[in-house]
């Protein structure tokens, strides 16, 4: 009886061991760089906020470099200040020129890198922050990937900048913008005036709905106050009668 109970103690606790390195392998895995939000509109202007976790040990995170493309450029992009950290925005000539608004860019944004200010301002284990710039118009495509290289206190530089295959997540993920297309103002005051007529149909179809309720109720109430004034004067009428 003691064996067979210590050997499914024994087995049990592998099992929970098992458990505990799959739970802690997904935890690691998961804990990447990544970009808020992951969609934006076309044609509009964005907060892009990087989180970046520190996946290391016994290193902190000293850098975080982010690229942006140039074959479809961001024509404005600025910098949220981060405490502790200096951030350093690079330009690079366009291969073609690029129209945005009217207005011919030939230059534009390529990387931003944030870099902590001393040892204290590092990320260390355990932690994470987040950085975050202003960025458009987006341009109209179907998605923007923004490969983003972090840099540990002992020399190690983890570069994020592999892109998904079908279902399966690459053991380094860049950070990726899903682009929606824009509405056309017409097509948004169409959208808003179908949604006009149909509340407006409801609400007409609902208070006269209402109405009739109300009508009903009033006819039936007269009715019953006619029925039990007839009866009392019935009542009456026979008491008269007899009285005579």
């Amino acid at each position: 009886m003691h064996t067979l109970l210590r050997r499914a103690l024994t087995s049990g606790g592998v099992v929970l061991l098992g458990l505990t390195v799959a739970v802690a392998g997904a935890g690691a895995a998961s804990a990447h760089v990544t970009v808020d939000p992951s969609e934006a509109e076309a044609g509009g202007y964005t907060l892009l906020t990087f989180r970046v976790p520190n996946e290391s040990d016994t290193a902190s995170t000293t850098e975080l470099e982010v690229d942006l493309p140039t074959d479809t450029p961001f024509a404005h992009v600025s910098v949220e200040p981060v405490p502790g950290w200096t951030a350093t925005v690079t330009t690079a000539e366009l291969d073609e020129p690029v129209s945005v608004h009217g207005a011919e860019i030939t230059e534009a944004v390529d990387t931003v890198t944030w870099t902590a200010d001393d040892a204290d301002a590092a990320i260390a284990p355990g932690e994470f922050r987040r950085f975050t710039v202003s960025a458009g118009p987006v341009p109209e495509v179907e998605s923007i990937v923004l490969p983003a290289h972090q840099t540990y206190s002992d020399g190690e530089v983890v570069s994020w900048e592999e892109v998904a295959e079908g279902d399966a997540e690459p053991s380094l993920p860049a950070p990726v913008l899903a682009v929606t297309s824009a509405q056309a103002p017409a097509q948004e005051s169409a959208q808003a005036s179908a949604q006009v007529s149909a509340q407006t149909s409801a609400e007409g179809s609902g208070g006269g709905d209402a109405t009739g309720l109300w009508l009903g109720a009033a006819g039936l109430g007269l009715g019953l106050v006619g029925a039990v004034t007839g009866a009392v004067a019935l009542s009456r009428t026979r008491t008269a009668g007899t009285s005579r």
